[in-house]
């Protein structure tokens, strides 16, 4: 049996780069990082992001664990999963913050840690799905009742004929 690759060794601003772009893969929201090394006493870099529901959040979690385990991150423990409005994340050395937007706001995580580096973080563009009609033109469901209204009765296959 093959080893599972490991990025245990890579940095505590690598690993934090890593799990930012697992969060991204989720659709986390406002996703920041910063190098705290030589200011906090638990961990040497944290990892802010948002999701938008209790669901998501738990999702993110369970996400960023499962890729930790994939990856060989070493994971200490976890607080708030229950009730989603902060998860924190212990991977040793790097913090993992998922909020609701109005907890990280009253929180300001970002605000007390504003000593530490912020880490560049590089993530791909998110891609829209496909473009809904209704954006360019909110009179297109008009324009198609119109075309439920005609009389079918003209043709030989009736109302199914388009199908």
């Amino acid at each position: 049996m093959p080893a599972k690759p490991t990025d245990a060794n890579l940095s505590p601003a690598h690993k934090a780069a890593r799990v930012a772009l697992w969060l991204h893969e989720k659709k986390a929201k406002d996703i920041k990082a910063v190098d705290v090394a030589g200011l906090s006493p638990i961990c040497d870099a944290m990892v802010m992001a948002s999701a938008a529901s209790v669901r998501q959040a738990q999702a993110l979690a369970d996400y960023v664990l499962a890729n930790c385990g994939d990856h060989g991150f070493s994971y200490l423990g976890m607080e708030g999963y229950n009730t989603g409005q902060w998860v924190l994340l212990d991977l040793n050395d790097v913090l993992v913050n998922i909020f609701q937007e109005d907890q990280r706001s009253f929180y300001n995580i970002e605000g007390l840690w504003s000593e530490g580096k912020p880490l560049a973080l590089t993530l791909p563009q998110r891609t829209k799905g496909p473009k809904d009609p209704l954006d360019d033109d909110p009179d297109a469901l008009d324009d198609a009742d119109e075309l439920d209204d005609q009389d079918d009765s003209q043709d030989p296959q009736g109302p199914m004929s388009a199908l």
